[in-house]
């Protein structure tokens, strides 16, 4: 391997959860009264949780979001926990004949609860439990800061700058630059609309890939 360790989004990156997810939203959004299409949920939320992912909403809407949208939000996302969604093409494959001893780890906005419950659903949790990091709760700051990313290399016992990172969203593109890791945008998602490969370059992606395939030959 050229590198000494790997570390991996979740959303867009192992899991399908971008495409659904911000789909799910324009609905939402554009029934409450807010019209979203999918593609300006894709455009302005990708990458965002917590109080950043709120914030961009009410700004763009220019109004606080209503109970009943934080009310049905939490009823699809207990509906995908329990259901699950399909990996990103090629996953699944990519990290299980990756070298067992290699380390590797999650770094992810979502919840450490969404991420190992899905991880299960993919029959990918043996290969991360301890090693998923949640920027909600192992840093003050999370994506887009590089925090998150020093954080899990000094957990994985490795140099960042030997660390090769993989990302699919600006805002965690923009972090994974930042914290002078080697960064692969990967494109493979269904969520990742015409001129995300340019836009991550733009931001100092090293590398853009297509699919796993094309990871794979990155990195070995």
């Amino acid at each position: 391997m050229k590198f000494d360790g790997i570390i991996f989004d979740f959303d867009g990156v192992l899991l399908e959860s971008e495409a659904a997810g911000n789909e799910q939203l324009a609905a939402l959004l554009t029934d409450l009264g807010f019209p979203h299409s999918r593609e300006d949920a894709l455009t302005h939320y990708t990458g965002l949780s917590g109080p950043d992912f709120i914030r961009a909403i009410e700004t763009r809407i220019g109004a606080p979001l209503p109970p009943v949208f934080h009310e049905r939000r939490a009823a699809e996302d207990a509906r995908v926990l329990a259901e699950g969604l399909a990996e990103v093409a090629g996953a699944v494959a990519f990290v299980r004949t990756l070298p067992a001893a290699w380390p590797k780890a999650v770094a992810s906005s979502s919840s450490s609860h969404w991420v190992r419950t899905h991880l299960a659903h993919l029959g990918l949790l043996d290969i991360f439990e301890g090693r998923i990091f949640s920027g909600k709760e192992h840093v003050a700051k999370g994506k887009p800061a590089p925090d998150l990313y020093w954080h899990v290399a000094k957990a994985l016992g490795i140099e960042i700058a030997r660390t090769v990172i993989l990302e699919d969203s600006l805002v965690g593109a923009t972090g994974a630059v930042a914290s002078g890791a080697h960064v692969i945008g990967l494109v493979a998602g269904s969520h990742c609309l015409p001129g995300h490969a340019d836009k991550l370059r733009a931001l100092g992606v090293k590398d853009v890939a297509c699919s796993f395939d094309e990871v794979r030959s990155l990195i070995s």
